[in-house]
């Protein structure tokens, strides 16, 4: 008996904490309805799922022919990655060189899926570089007073916290 009650009691309170988390993470204290979906996730309905098309264009309709799809699909995929987690964490001003990033791995998939010229690995490289040289020097001091002393660090906090009690067993613990 005292084990089903501790075991009613975790479950009720990792998902109380989760949810208490998955709210906090979503609203982050203004109301939430389907304006904000639009305005928070417009990278994933309209960008990525584009870059996504140019890439299964590539890989099941065209073929070896079509390699330069790779190119944008690649840039597309990875510059919307780079504007949903802008969105979501109002970081703009640290995820920009994501964009650079986001040429270099369009130039990879080109590199990579095609006849693998030597040439193209030093754009490729210069580009790469660059973008985690950028993402370093800007990121580093914001890092702690962005991420860590904001309200969504509470709520992933939240969610992990609500999820390590329900998935993990009494006898790991």
């Amino acid at each position: 008996m005292g084990c089903l009650k501790t075991m009613n009691m975790r479950t009720i309170s990792g998902l109380v904490l989760l949810l208490l988390g998955a709210c906090l993470f979503l609203t982050q204290g203004k109301t939430f309805g389907p304006g904000q979906i639009f305005a928070y996730f417009w990278p994933a309905i309209f960008v990525i799922p584009l870059g996504l098309f140019f890439h299964w264009l590539y890989f099941t309709m065209i073929g070896r022919k079509g390699i330069g799809l790779l190119i944008p699909g690649g840039i597309l995929f990875t510059a919307g990655v780079v504007c949903q987690i802008s969105m979501l964490f109002n970081s703009w001003g640290y995820m920009w060189p994501g964009f650079i990033l986001a040429v270099a791995v369009g130039l990879f998939e080109f590199y990579w899926f095609g006849n693998r010229n030597k040439w193209m690995l030093i754009p490729i490289n210069i580009l790469t570089v660059l973008s985690l040289l950028f993402f370093a020097v800007f990121s580093i001091g914001s890092i702690y007073n962005h991420f860590i002393l904001s309200q969504p660090i509470f709520a992933i906090v939240f969610i992990l916290a609500g999820a390590f009690i329900l998935l993990v067993k009494k006898k790991d613990i």
